[in-house]
């Protein structure tokens, strides 16, 4: 039961802030206010369940080296997708075609720090932590990413590639960055920053969710491939590319520093889950 009522109170705050937002859609300032808010509720909200439902501290939202973990993870991210879109501009399928909309990238702030946290939270957060304790870390990351990629499928310019390659992306680098600290703030960094970066700076196409517009005036043109095409750069092969460098990069260090949980027992599992707490 624990794992139904974690995700209905991280859902539920999900669900109001995304209703929020989107009634104050075009209105920049009301994004970032309510995007920011929506983000901040749910952390309390996260740590409040956890502790009803598995009598535990959440040490995987300890608030000790919280920022400085988010920070890294943005730059990370940020930089991960800008060497995305310098592969594509050297082939001169990116096109910056003028400035952009500040007050345009300032309502994504808040609208993609309110997805960064809340689907982290969900999916890192509640259901690969669980399913990892009863299949272990391999299985665990293969169903979460796959369904991660999956509940992409239903926006505006979906693709099946688009959606196998976010589960692969994503799917992979964020939970690798989850298991390689057993913190959520790095993961929540990473999908900020890789988020921001795409509407907020180059304002291209976000998971098949539609144009953005960032800082950035800009185009794309070639083969679907290298640009991802209508779902956005995330289905470019670069993407898939860097993104499995750095998960393999995180799933390495996850390893050498022991995190990588075996299928267990019901009784090891239980053991193994306080020791990655402490």
């Amino acid at each position: 039961m624990r794992l139904v009522w974690q995700l209905l109170a991280v859902a539920a705050v999900a669900f109001i802030g995304s209703q929020a937002v989107a009634a104050v859609d075009g209105n920049s300032w009301l994004t970032l206010l309510l995007g920011l808010l929506s983000a901040v509720i749910t952390v309390p909200v996260y740590r409040w369940v956890v502790r009803r439902t598995e009598h535990r501290p959440p040490a995987e939202l300890a608030t000790r080296g919280a920022w400085g973990a988010t920070v890294r993870g943005t730059l990370i991210g940020a930089a991960a997708f800008g060497a995305v879109i310098a592969n594509i501009a050297f082939l001169g399928d990116f096109h910056i075609d003028g400035r952009g909309s500040v007050t345009g990238a300032i309502g994504l702030v808040g609208f993609m720090a309110a997805a960064a946290v809340t689907e982290e939270l969900l999916f890192r957060g509640v259901l690969f932590r669980i399913a990892e304790e009863r299949v272990g870390t391999w299985w665990a990351l293969t169903a979460t990413g796959v369904l991660f990629g999956l509940s992409h499928l239903a926006n505006e310019h979906a693709t099946v590639w688009g959606a196998l390659a976010i589960a692969v992306e994503a799917g992979g680098m964020l939970t690798a960055a989850y298991v390689a600290t057993r913190s959520l703030w790095l993961p929540i960094g990473l999908h900020f920053g890789w988020n921001f970066a795409e509407s907020g700076v180059f304002s291209t196409e976000v998971s098949g969710n539609g144009a953005t517009h960032g800082l950035l005036d800009s185009s794309t043109s070639g083969s679907a491939l290298v640009t991802g095409g209508s779902f956005g750069p995330e289905a470019s092969l670069y993407s898939v590319l860097f993104c499995v460098l750095l998960t393999a990069a995180l799933l390495g260090l996850a390893h050498r520093r022991g995190r990588l949980l075996p299928r267990r027992n019901r009784a090891e599992r239980a053991a193994a889950t306080a020791t990655l707490a402490q």
